[in-house]
């Protein structure tokens, strides 16, 4: 990196820092929808008609009854074929300020057909998945209920986004102490939220998702040698290699593996590997466990359709 880059990330990393110290905010308890929607798009999350061989479902890739992701570092798709990013929650993606790891999608209804379409994923077309959900048994109706145009690639993406908006999960330890409970963290998770701040992870994870606000490069201090090249397949431009969304820290223990190749299997290797490619200052053994126990407060309570959901098996 050249010495006028290296002087520019200093500088904003320790102005964001102050910007943003105080700029942590619990997830709201609750989100305006529309619940004749939201039904619908449930109904569509769950439903393996999306994909080209019927096999697959929004869910098949974002376990909601566990952390609205997977658990393996690249999740395969239809025919076996696997993914090249590790598949982000869906979990509270409603307050990220883009969707995707590259940030191609501006917002969840820009982002909801995307994976129906891809090759790797679903590996369908809109107009073979218009034509099954115009010639199945409910989906005409039931779009027929709420939209006079019925079923159209427009309605589809708004069904499916309107749900994926109800998927927050708030009241976290870290929220409730936001929000004035001063005794619900330990000493240790109250010193890990200090580091947090002073290690500067904060410039970067901050707002209420605790992340998926920004851009930033990975390997800002030394080459993270990564195989993708993130913004860059959007932009083509060279200042966009190797940078991506800042992803959320909630429900962060619950989601391994790691960035967006997947290449940290714990936490503990995730601190690690952002405290030398990103931070570029070594963590002690008792900075990094205070640091990972302030981020497991982080998870918070699943939405009530997913309690009913485990409630029913």
């Amino acid at each position: 990196m050249k010495k006028s880059c290296f002087v520019f990330v200093l500088i904003f990393s320790f102005t964001t820092t102050l910007l943003f110290a105080a700029e942590l905010v619990p997830i709201p308890t609750d989100i305006k929808v529309d619940a004749q929607k939201v039904q619908l798009g449930e109904k569509l999350f769950f439903d393996k008609i999306l994909s080209k061989d019927k096999t697959l479902s929004c869910a098949s890739c974002h376990n909601l009854q566990h952390n609205g992701a997977d658990t393996t570092q690249y999740t395969e798709g239809i025919e076996g074929k696997v993914g090249l990013f590790n598949v982000p929650t869906v979990y509270n993606a409603v307050y990220n300020f883009r969707q995707f790891w590259d940030g191609r999608a501006k917002n969840l209804k820009e982002q909801a057909l995307n994976p129906i379409t891809n090759p790797v994923e679903m590996g369908n077309t809109l107009p073979v998945v218009l034509y099954n959900l115009k010639m199945s048994s409910d989906y005409p109706r039931l779009f027929k209920a709420i939209y006079k145009d019925g079923i159209t690639e427009h309605n589809l993406a708004e069904v499916l986004a309107e749900y994926e908006n109800t998927l927050i999960t708030p009241n976290s330890p870290f929220d409730q102490y936001l929000r004035g409970d001063m005794n619900v963290l330990s000493s240790k998770e109250l010193e890990g939220y200090r580091l947090f701040k002073t290690k500067g992870c904060i410039s970067c994870h901050n707002g209420v998702n605790i992340g998926g606000n920004l851009y930033n490069k990975f390997g800002i201090f030394k080459d993270a040698k990564s195989r993708e090249l993130g913004r860059y397949n959007t932009t083509h431009k060279e200042l966009d290699k190797y940078v991506f969304k800042v992803p959320s820290l909630r429900n962060i223990a619950l989601t391994a593996p790691y960035m967006h190749d997947g290449r940290a299997e714990t936490l503990e290797d995730a601190v690690n590997i952002m405290s030398k490619y990103q931070l570029g200052r070594p963590m002690e053994k008792d900075e990094l466990e205070s640091i990972v126990s302030f981020l497991e407060t982080l998870t918070g309570e699943l939405p009530q359709s997913v309690k009913d959901m485990n409630a029913s098996h």
